[in-house]
This record gives C-alpha cells, sequence and structure tokens, in this order.
C-alpha cells in the first residue's frame, strides 16, 4: 500500500512552510523546546533523524557535537530545501519512508523523530527497526501529536462552548478505536494514525525499550498571558514526548 505523502503536495507544503515561518506557533513554544530538553550529550554521538524535513535540527545536532547525522525523510520538496539550506559533509539526507529504515545499515547511538510517527501506520515495525539500529544503551526520543488529538475524527466542533463561544472542554469521541483517522488541515484527507497510550507505552516495552521520560507540554502562566489563545492548551496538550533507552 502506498504511504501518503502530503508535503509534496503544493498547497500543504507553501501552507506548512507559511505556518513554521511565523515567530510565534507552538512549534517554537513547546514542541522544539521540549524535544531538546530531553535529548542526551550529543558529543560524538551518531544521529538517526526519522522525519528530518527540511534539516534545521540535524545542523542542530550537529552543532551540539554529533559526530554524524543521517536524515531520512518521504518528502522530496523537503529534502531539497534540506540539501540547499543545512548542507554539511557530516549530514547524509535520505528519501525513504520511516517505515523502510529495516533496509538501512550502520549503527546509531540516538534515533530522534519530531512529530511524524503519528504518520506512520505500522509503529511496532518502526520501533523495531529504530531498535535494531540503536546501540547498546542508545536513546529513541520522538514526539507525536498527542492521543487525544489524533482520537478526534475531524468530524463536528472539537470544542463545547459557552454561550459567548468560550471553549469549556475538549470534545473526546471513540479514543479506545486505534487506526486511521483522515482530516482537514490546509488540504483535505490528511492520513494520521491513532494509538492509545498504553499501545504506544507497551510497544515501546515489548520491543525492548525502557522508557524514561514522558512530556506534555503545556504554557507557563506568562505564555498565555502573551498568547491567550494557547490557553486551549490546559484543556488538550497538543504533542507527547517520549524518551526511551534500548535495554
Amino acid at each position: 500500500m502506498a504511504k501518503q505523502n502530503i508535503f509534496d503536495n503544493e498547497v500543504f507544503f507553501q501552507e506548512y512552510s507559511k505556518l513554521r515561518e511565523r515567530e510565534v506557533n507552538a512549534n517554537n513554544l513547546f514542541e522544539i523546546p521540549t524535544l531538546y530538553a530531553l535529548l542526551p550529550d550529543l558529543k560524538e554521538k551518531r544521529i538517526l533523524d526519522l522525519g528530518c524535513g527540511t534539516g534545521e535540527r540535524c545542523m542542530d545536532y550537529l552543532k551540539r557535537g554529533a559526530v554524524s547525522v543521517t536524515g531520512i525523510d518521504i518528502s522530496e520538496k523537503m529534502l531539497a530545501v534540506a540539501k540547499s539550506e543545512n548542507n554539511d559533509p557530516n549530514i547524509t539526507y535520505l528519501k525513504i519512508p520511516m517505515e523502510d529504515i529495516g533496509d538501512l545499515e550502520g549503527e546509531f547511538d540516538v534515533a530522534i523523530s519530531s512529530l511524524a510517527l503519528h504518520y506512520v501506520e505500522d509503529f511496532s515495525g518502526v520501533v523495531k527497526n529504530v531498535r535494531r539500529l540503536l546501540c547498546e544503551g542508545g536513546v529513541f526520543i520522538f514526539s507525536q501529536e498527542h492521543p487525544l488529538a489524533t482520537c478526534y475524527s475531524g468530524t463536528g466542533d472539537r470544542w463545547t462552548r459557552d454561550e459567548n463561544g468560550k471553549k469549556i472542554h475538549v470534545n473526546i469521541a471513540n479514543y479506545c478505536v486505534e487506526g486511521r483517522k483522515d482530516s482537514t488541515w490546509f488540504v483535505e484527507g490528511i492520513q494520521r494514525y491513532h494509538r492509545m497510550f498504553s499501545t504506544i507505552v507497551n510497544t515501546l516495552a515489548d520491543n525492548g525499550f525502557r522508557i524514561v521520560k514522558m512530556e506534555e507540554p503545556y504554557p507557563t502562566k506568562e505564555i498565555v498571558e502573551k498568547y491567550p489563545d494557547y490557553y486551549d492548551l490546559y484543556h488538550k496538550p497538543d504533542f507527547l514526548f517520549v524518551k526511551a533507552v534500548k535495554n
């Protein structure tokens, strides 16, 4: 079955690029700081970046002391930007789906994936391959859309509101129904895969990982005062982070 490559959709790519160019966005405020706080010392480490996008973080990992970075992505458009704007002799960019990393050779000290695994159907297969590619004691760190977000079917209002339109709480349905959930974000037909917390945790444990940290970032009081729209995250975090170590 062909894997969706939504980032090579021209409309999606352009709109997503505009979003990431904004100084104030959820990635800059919450996702990147949380991910970087979970990183181990990268000095002399070999890094595997799953879903590397345009390569900014591959460059960051080198600046943090990594000896080499292998960045993989399914998107030709993303990798074209990476090779143009974030190129380095110690970075190797490969156009392959995350599900096909079983074909990779070599060994890595740290595997990192930023907001990509919710696009993957075979989570267990990816976890198995990451474990094979990591050295003993290797670290696997990933962020994904929060399970309270991925269970949303994309139909109806996600929020219950009061008579003034203020959000009271998020609407959750079919949390225990795992699998593909299509939604609209810039374009219709975005394919994401919903998994419960227990599935995520148990898949890692069953495949020889020890979980050492989980994070669900939410705004500080100062952020909410400056950007009131992010009060939403007190109801429902956008992101889930997991840091696990190969046993």
